[in-house]
């Protein structure tokens, strides 16, 4: 296996913690959560993962400025914004909003021409972590980015190119270093269960699996995509992955396992289930879920525990991929609170 560069900052590895109460109260497998909204960088998350491996390429490439793009309240910019102000980066975060669907902030678009909504949460960090922000909105992400990055390098800032998501075979392997860290844990699993949107994190959890011989399931619950869809990205990106570490490894979307009944009213837009899910682990373990990752895919697995999919005999773990900032996000905030 190749060895690929990396600089160590996130807080590893992350505790893996029993929820013993909420198994009790919903009367199905046992429940273990995986606290990667512990990694430590501005609050954590999966991304500062992704971002080990991201960082030490920018800098053997020289450069000096990330730019990558997300919603108002993405969590991986956020993380972005917070490594480029500890490794000395300037940074340029393209933000998008759109009416409910696809913002991870479900108030009205944006007008690029006028400022940011008044920020709370992750938005609010960014601009404290001092990352430049330049507004769009969903439809125009790809070209704002493109000009974004155009005009940086035009003006000699050297930039570096972070994908949505950090979710490139860079980003993605990762997660097939996690589940070794997780193995090494020690801690017997039948399923791990996680939210699964730009597939990142998947196709390196997927990897790692194969790469180092676990056994169980590995289920995605898609936060905006249709099955088929994430299925193929996450199969194509694993296999991609694999190449880059020098792993002649194929993976197909029949490989793998993803649930896509939970994505409610859209991307961002928490609804029912993600609001009793957030309640019950913060009343039950005293754990804080975010409304649009880790609480939709704890509503979707609830919800399959009620319904019987899992055995009482299995041990079902529950990887946190962080986003909890969002929970104080104005509309998130006023609907919990």
């Amino acid at each position: 296996m190749k060895s690929i560069p990396r600089l160590n900052f996130a807080h590893l590895p992350t505790v893996v913690e029993p929820l013993p109460r909420l198994s009790a109260l919903l009367k199905g497998p046992q429940l273990l959560i995986k606290r990667d909204d512990q990694t430590g960088l501005a609050f954590g998350g999966n991304k500062t993962r992704k971002l080990e491996f991201l960082l030490a390429d920018a800098q053997a490439n020289g450069a000096k400025t990330l730019i990558t793009a997300g919603a108002l309240q993405s969590n991986h910019c956020r993380q972005t914004a917070a490594a480029a102000a500890r490794y000395g980066f300037d940074c340029i975060l393209v933000l998008y909003s759109a009416s409910g669907s696809g913002s991870g902030d479900p108030r009205p678009a944006v007008n690029p021409e006028r400022n940011f909504p008044s920020a709370s949460a992750n938005l609010l960090l960014d601009q404290l972590l001092g990352a430049e922000l330049v507004a769009t909105e969903r439809g125009q992400r790809e070209q704002t980015l493109k000009d974004t990055f155009q005009t940086a390098l035009q003006a000699g800032r050297r930039p570096y190119l972070i994908p949505y998501g950090g979710s490139n075979p860079l980003g993605a392997v990762s997660y097939a270093f996690a589940m070794q860290e997780f193995l090494n844990q020690n801690i017997p699993v039948d399923w791990i269960v996680f939210p699964s949107s730009s597939g990142g994190t998947q196709a390196g959890l997927v990897l790692g699996s194969r790469l180092f011989g676990y056994s169980g399931k590995v289920l995605g619950m898609s936060v905006d995509e249709p099955e088929d869809v994430l299925k193929q990205h996450v199969a194509s990106l694993a296999t991609e992955t694999a190449g880059l570490l020098g792993e002649r490894l194929t993976f197909a979307a029949q490989d793998l396992w993803v649930n896509a009944e939970y994505l409610g009213g859209g991307y961002g837009v928490m609804g029912a289930p993600e609001h009793e899910a957030i309640q019950l682990f913060a009343r039950q373990e005293a754990i804080l879920l975010d409304p649009v990752y880790t609480g939709r895919a704890a509503a979707g697995l609830i919800d399959q525990i009620r319904k019987g999919f899992f055995s009482s005999r299995d041990t079902v773990l529950l990887w946190h991929t962080g986003g909890t900032p969002a929970l104080f996000a104005d509309p998130y905030r006023d609907a919990l609170g």
